[in-house]
């Protein structure tokens, strides 16, 4: 078993709180992925299970064993980083080789594990090149060789792809989640995409300013975010927020130039009781264009057309509904919209999100 748990873990550089009372459970053979904005506290966590990082207050486990004390080379974690930190004057074999013969084990053992880390990574032809002869993504692939042959029980990424063109990426991201499945290894990848995390984990957990703000599924997290910034944080494009107030006995929303019937699915939300403050949320996929098909209860909005981005398959129309509200609808590329068009828009009420506008937490009954 290779369970890593942090249990109350906090970090601090002084009286700067970095990490505060993180509790996080990270499943044996799970691929969790900790994302957040730059400095949310996600490479920390990561450097504190790698040991490379003083605990502040709390415990961090691995495999049962409280490993707060224990150096980073009895840990048995294996490391990717964003840089490739490969031995420039070392060939491919000799990179992969060298924390083996450091360990030293038998060179028959280290031929066998590099040439079989080597043949999951289809990088075997380039064992002779030296880093510079390669190119980003195959020198990558090398990075995570070295961490393959050295079998450990937890791999760590620390944003390993944040070097790569777009396209590279999705490919890294596929081979990634490929051998994790493969290698059934407990994995803990650090990034700040969003899309990263939602492709790639069986669990995410999102990280604001040192604290844990949900651990979910991807799907999970999408449908039901717990807060605000986890809402906005998770997809793409963005969710579309609307200040309003329940009005009408808890059954209407009203926002500053129009108003929303709450549907049956969200009434009897607690503390929905008329005056009250809340933020609005609904994905972009639930704002469509009259003739698309739509499920649930429905509401049609008036609009004017202020941005279109034409992706091919669909178009992104961004429309003010009045005052300050702007939504971002998804279009059929074929009914697409001109600028300053004056259009309707359909919301699928039963996938709005309520939220408090003073907490932020997410309303439920």
């Amino acid at each position: 078993m290779a369970e890593v748990v942090f249990q109350g873990v906090a970090k601090s550089y002084g009286d700067v709180k970095v990490i505060e009372g993180l509790d996080l459970e990270i499943r044996d053979q799970e691929f969790m992925v900790l994302v957040g904005p730059s400095g949310c506290g996600k490479s920390t966590a990561l450097r504190m299970i790698a040991g490379l990082e003083e605990i502040s207050g709390g415990t961090v486990s691995i495999g049962g064993r409280v490993v707060n004390e224990v150096a980073p080379k009895d840990r048995d974690i294996a490391m990717v980083f964003q840089s490739y930190a490969l031995y420039p004057h070392m060939t491919i074999r000799e990179n992969l080789e060298f924390g083996l013969k450091i360990r030293k084990l038998p060179q028959a053992e280290i031929d066998t594990l590099v040439n079989e880390a080597a043949e999951i990574l289809g990088i075997a032809h380039l064992l002779d090149r030296k880093p510079k002869q390669l190119s980003g993504g195959q020198r990558q692939r090398v990075a995570v060789g070295r961490a393959i042959t050295r079998k450990p029980s937890v791999f760590l990424f620390d944003e390993p792809l944040s070097n790569l063109d777009a396209k590279l990426r999705v490919q890294m991201r596929a081979e990634i989640s490929k051998l994790q499945n493969r290698l059934k290894t407990t994995t803990v990848y650090v990034t700040h995409d969003q899309v990263e995390a939602m492709t790639m984990g069986h669990r995410i957990a999102i990280m604001k300013d040192g604290k844990l703000q949900q651990v979910g599924t991807p799907l999970e997290v999408y449908e039901q975010p717990a807060n605000l910034f986890v809402a906005a944080f998770i997809g793409t494009p963005p969710m579309n927020f609307v200040k309003a107030t329940f009005a009408d006995g808890g059954g209407t929303l009203k926002a500053g130039t129009f108003s929303l019937p709450v549907p049956a699915s969200l009434r009897g939300l607690t503390g929905a009781k008329d005056g009250k403050a809340v933020v609005v949320g609904i994905r972009p996929e639930n704002v469509v264009d009259p003739q698309k098909p739509t499920r649930g209860e429905t509401a049609r909005l008036g609009a004017t057309v202020e941005v279109i981005e034409p992706l091919g398959h669909e178009v992104l129309v961004y429309a003010r509904l009045g005052g300050d509200d702007v939504v971002v609808a998804k279009i059929d590329p074929h009914r697409a919209p001109a600028y300053d068009d004056k259009i309707e828009l359909v919301v699928e009420l039963d996938a709005l999100h309520l939220f408090d506008a003073a907490t932020e937490l997410r309303l439920t009954a």
